[in-house]
Formats: structure tokens, C-alpha cells, sequence
């Protein structure tokens, strides 16, 4: 897997991200908004609910991946970018509103969509159905997409910023307390031949080329 270097790099592969996202979770019928990369204190990322740029004279939603937080398991990277999706998709599709209180409160339209497209959501006495984790169907998306790891590059260390919510100017994730990210999937490699997989849960796998019970890491 090539290593990304470049920022031009990561946002191509942001960008692939969200294509492939879109196709999975919302047959496409988003519209491309531009992905930026930049800080953003106190927030994993951000939506703007309006044309924050024009490319070819259309307007395009942005949304951003706060810089600061791309060292976490791509899963939890992809489940931030998702619940900017569903912002989009309550946004342009539904047209309804999913937040209140200058886009911080998050209501239970954004719950329910939330839920309906592959993430899990747990609520927030300040800021609502915001905190969301990938639930098992992006897992699975995962694990049949791991080209994506090579999202590897971020600015500075995620646990250096304050717990709370971000951006001003959107909708942003609502950032929980600093702890040790949990990854949610598990690899599994033949001691032998050193075949691998991965897999969401404890199983029991057996190598067929070596006829030998596969390994945890």
C-alpha cells in the first residue's frame, strides 16, 4: 500500500472516499461537495449548509475533514466524513432541517438518518444525536474498501484538542472526550504463509493453503 505523502494525495483519496460512500450509502444522489483538508478545533469535521464554493460557475457545499484527526482508524475517519453526508443528504435531498441552534444541536431527523445510513448514534445533553461511530454496514464497507488506509497523513495528534463541537459556519461532529480510539475490526495472519484477513469480530479462521488456525495480531 503506498504510504500518502502528498496533500494533494489525501484528497484525492478523500474524495474517492466520498464517491464511493455516496454510492453505497445514497445510491449517488449526492451532489460533489469540494473536500478541504484544515484545522478545526474541537470538531472532527464540518458541512457547510451553503455554496461555499463556485467551480465552473456552480456552487459547491464543502466539507472538511479536520486535519488534526486523520491518525484515528479509517473507519472512525470515514464515519466523520459520513456524518457530514448525512448532513448533506438531510440538506439537498430531504431539504429539511436536522439541527438547530447555529447547526450545533443535532435533532432526530439527523438520528434517524443517521442510523438509516450506517452509522450508530448516541446522544449528547448538549448537543443532541451527535455522536456518532460507524455502525456494522460501514464496518463491512471497510473491509471491502482497504485501498482507502492509505489515508495515513495528519497534521498534529487529534488528542490535542479540547472536547466539545467546532465549526461556526455549518454543521459540524460533535467531538466526545479524549480517550484511546478502539479499532473495530481485527486481522487475522497464518503463522505459516502469512496470508491475511480482517474481520469485525472474534472468529476462527483456517488457512486452506496451509491447513493451519489463523492468528491475531
Amino acid at each position: 500500500m503506498k504510504e500518502v505523502t502528498k496533500m494533494s494525495r489525501l484528497t484525492g483519496q478523500l474524495e474517492k472516499a466520498f464517491r464511493l460512500l455516496n454510492e453505497h450509502f445514497f445510491d449517488g444522489a449526492l451532489p460533489a461537495p469540494v473536500i478541504t483538508v484544515t484545522p478545526t478545533p474541537r470538531a472532527y469535521a464540518h458541512y457547510t449548509t451553503y455554496d461555499a464554493w463556485k467551480t465552473q460557475g456552480e456552487g459547491r457545499r464543502e466539507i472538511n475533514i479536520a486535519s488534526g484527526t486523520l491518525d484515528r482508524p479509517i473507519e472512525n475517519v470515514l464515519a466523520s466524513m459520513l456524518h457530514e453526508m448525512v448532513h448533506m443528504y438531510d440538506d439537498v435531498i430531504l431539504q429539511t432541517k436536522d439541527t438547530s441552534n447555529g447547526g450545533q444541536y443535532h435533532n432526530k431527523t439527523f438520528r434517524r438518518e443517521a442510523e438509516a445510513h450506517g452509522l450508530t448514534v448516541t446522544r449528547s445533553d448538549r448537543y443532541g444525536w451527535s455522536r456518532t461511530e460507524p455502525g456494522d454496514e460501514l464496518l463491512e464497507f471497510v473491509l471491502l474498501h482497504d485501498e482507502l488506509r492509505e489515508i495515513e497523513m495528519c497534521r498534529v495528534d487529534y488528542s490535542s484538542f479540547t472536547p466539545g463541537i467546532g465549526a461556526h459556519t455549518g454543521n459540524s461532529s460533535d467531538f466526545p472526550p479524549v480517550t484511546a480510539t478502539k479499532t473495530h475490526h481485527r486481522k487475522y495472519t497464518c503463522p505459516c504463509c502469512g496470508n491475511s484477513v480482517r474481520a469485525t469480530k472474534a472468529v476462527n479462521i483456517l488457512c486452506l493453503d496451509c491447513m493451519q488456525p489463523m492468528v491475531t495480531l
